[in-house]
């Protein structure tokens, strides 16, 4: 095999599908990343076996062939090239030494035979959904804070899709909050309902260009979710097993409703989280009244009172949250008012828009009144 590529086109490559490399695995042959190009294409592949990431990159094959390489050794090598001689020839013998030259730079290192290298599954293209790269990193984004990264059940660990008709729904929960976005689709689908490891989401939403005119293909199997979009594809298994019933959790009745600017409230909450330490789990206290949000906070530190103006339909309510778990929630919403609605104290607190694009449930905590 020999190949010539600029700097740019491979590094750009290496740094997309170096993101499907295990940081641990007693399968060596999964360190590396696979260099193809008995097809007529260059294309690197990465597996871990539970996501795979492989795409196309521009180069000039003078030798079709195939190998594997390790992947962090490769990426190095590539990276500290030197970029003013951007030319880099990458070729390899029968017994899978690989030389890596630019400019003045020659490496030899040692590949490994391209056969071991477990390629990604194939995925029958029956069921599928289109939408904009844009819409999907944003969707993700604006879930993805609510999933459960230690959790001994699995559910939390992903995200659901949940397509009907033409709209997907994105979900997603850690036991005390509920993440929900609902995206309208130019067309209509079959209806589809799959768990998606956090992992796979928040790693394609770096890859993706975030690009409102770029489309990205995403196809479902019964074990497996496939996105294709520009050059690349990524395989991922989906977690198996029936999601929450979050219908069920969700609900349209409050005894108080409050609109407020966002970025008042969320800055405000941004200074009180200034006195809280993670460990110390101090909740931020809000008094609703009629025209106003007090908002209180006293931990080790100190304490804070303050006031947001705001719009109140309904009774008087003290209630108590993590902030972290606010802050989260209003730093993904566009919105330059929200709306939030409460039962009373024990209850979830919704945080809703009138066409339901969004909904963020968040359980209340436990606190001492204090004068």
């Amino acid at each position: 095999m020999k190949l010539t590529f600029q700097k740019d086109a491979i590094l750009n490559g290496l740094n997309i599908v170096s993101k499907a490399i295990p940081s641990k695995t007693t399968m060596s042959i999964l360190e590396c990343i696979l260099i193809d190009s008995t097809t007529g294409e260059i294309k690197l592949t990465a597996n871990d076996m539970e996501m795979g990431i492989e795409t196309k990159v521009e180069g000039e094959i003078l030798e079709m062939g195939k190998v594997a390489l390790e992947a962090k050794l490769f990426y190095e090598i590539i990276r500290k090239l030197s970029t003013e001689d951007s030319v880099i020839s990458i070729s390899s013998d029968d017994k899978y030494t690989t030389t890596i030259s630019c400019g003045n730079s020659v490496f030899h290192i040692q590949g490994r035979d391209g056969e071991e290298f477990s390629y990604l599954p194939y995925i029958e293209k029956d069921h599928y959904i289109c939408l904009s790269q844009f819409t999907l990193k944003e969707a993700i984004r604006q879930t993805i804070f609510s999933i459960s990264v230690n959790d001994s059940n699995k559910m939390m660990s992903g995200e659901l899709f949940e397509v009907k008709g033409d709209s997907l729904r994105v979900i997603s929960l850690d036991g005390h909050r509920i993440s929900i976005r609902k995206i309208e689709l130019k067309d209509r689908y079959d209806d589809i309902k799959v768990i998606v490891p956090g992992k796979t989401l928040s790693e394609i939403s770096k890859i993706l260009t975030g690009d409102n005119e770029k489309e990205v293909l995403i196809y479902f199997s019964k074990n497996h979710i496939l996105f294709e979009f520009d050059d690349t594809i990524m395989v991922s298994r989906l977690i198996e097993g029936e999601y929450f019933k979050i219908d069920n959790m969700l609900s349209s009745d409050y005894e108080t409703k409050i609109t407020v600017n966002k970025k008042e409230f969320l800055d405000s909450i941004d200074r009180a989280m200034i006195l809280i330490r993670e460990s110390d789990r101090k909740p931020i206290i809000l008094n609703v009244t009629d025209s106003q949000i007090g908002l209180k906070v006293k931990s080790a530190f100190g304490s804070m009172n303050a006031e947001v103006s705001a719009r109140k339909t309904g009774k008087d309510i003290m209630i108590a949250f993590n902030p972290k778990f606010l802050v989260d929630a209003l730093r993904v919403i566009d919105d330059e008012n929200v709306d939030l609605y409460m039962m009373n104290p024990k209850s979830p607190c919704f945080i809703r828009d009138e066409d339901g694009k969004y909904i963020y449930l968040i359980l209340p905590v436990n606190f001492i009144a204090e004068n």
